[in-house]
């Protein structure tokens, strides 16, 4: 189990652990180092790989290796990166589920998952380990503790993670056989070209600014079903389902379509509405999955927050004064 101080493992110097999930299926083993440690270049990455100091499953590979969900991915740490130790810190969660085996959580705007450059502490894995008292499954590493998947930083809504390591791979399996459903409410801009819709569109870093997805021939496969809730003048209200999870699936393939999410600062959303959003107007709404003791299938909603809502009122609004 992972504690708040939790050494690294001791192999003749520190090492990171990750496990591979769904939405880094196929992904060469030097760029998912890259997308998982920010500001290491795919050289770097390439010659650790080279020098032994990356594997797969405890064995030496090779930069061009193609991942497989639930392989595990070590890095020897060297010189450039330092120890991770997490302290707990007591702030607030909103708690939707809690049992000894998972926890499921309504996370709010503008809290970051786990700890990355730049957000060293304050994010849900220090809130996690201080309610949890450390009861986090170990699988995802010294730094991601019981983190099954991920949300944006200005994405709000449902998010689960795992107290033990049984959990965790019930959980991380779930979600690779898309056995495991989740939804997802946002605002476009525009009109979609269909009340009910998919995009099936292959993702990749883009090409210039690493920190991007973009829609790439050859990159990873991605699809997400669309259905369009409520039409505005100017916008619509879309509900979301991923059959992929990719790396910012919703916000890249809606600007694709021509129509990106309100507020959407990378990816091009309308920010000129009056009603102050924090990130754009994306918001995991539901989740259904399977107990991964008892079998037995939960289904969860979550309420948006509040801007999220004053921004459905103000278009409802503002399309009655239209006369739409």
């Amino acid at each position: 189990m992972s504690s708040g101080h939790e050494e690294l493992p001791d192999c003749s110097g520190d090492e990171e652990a990750w496990l591979v999930e769904a939405g880094d299926e196929g992904l060469r083993l030097d760029a998912y180092l890259c997308a998982h440690l920010e500001d290491v270049s795919r050289t770097r990455a390439q010659r650790w790989i080279a020098d032994g100091l990356a594997r797969v499953d405890g064995a030496s590979s090779k930069s061009s290796a193609r991942l497989k969900t639930g392989q595990v991915v070590t890095l020897l740490v060297s010189p450039v990166l330092q120890e991770v130790k997490l302290s707990p810190e007591a702030l607030p969660l909103e708690i939707v589920f809690e049992d000894s085996d998972m926890i499921v959580l309504n996370k709010a705007v503008g809290m970051v998952v786990h700890p990355s450059p730049g957000h060293a502490t304050g994010t849900m894995v220090h809130a996690l380990l201080h309610h949890c008292r450390g009861q986090l499954s170990g699988i995802g590493g010294v730094a991601r503790p019981g983190i099954v998947h991920r949300l944006d930083k200005d994405t709000s809504g449902l998010i689960m993670a795992a107290k033990t390591d049984l959990a965790h791979a019930s959980l991380s399996d779930q979600i690779a056989k898309k056995e495991a459903s989740r939804l997802y409410w946002a605002v476009v801009g525009g009109h979609l070209p269909t009340s009910v819709g998919r995009v099936d569109a292959p993702l990749a870093r883009h090409v210039v600014h690493r920190q991007r997805m973009a829609v790439v021939a050859g990159g990873r496969p991605a699809a997400t079903r669309w259905e369009v809730l409520e039409s505005f003048r100017g916008y619509e209200w879309v509900a979301c389902l991923l059959e992929t999870g990719r790396t910012h699936q919703i916000r890249v393939h809606m600007n694709y379509l021509g129509h990106p999410i309100v507020g959407d600062p990378v990816y091009g959303g309308d920010r000129s509405l009056p009603v102050k959003l924090s990130g754009q107007a994306l918001h995991a709404r539901g989740l259904r999955v399977r107990h991964p003791r008892t079998a037995e299938i939960l289904e969860f909603e979550a309420s948006p927050p509040e801007p999220f809502s004053k921004l459905l009122n103000y278009l409802r609004l503002h399309r009655a004064e239209k006369g739409r």
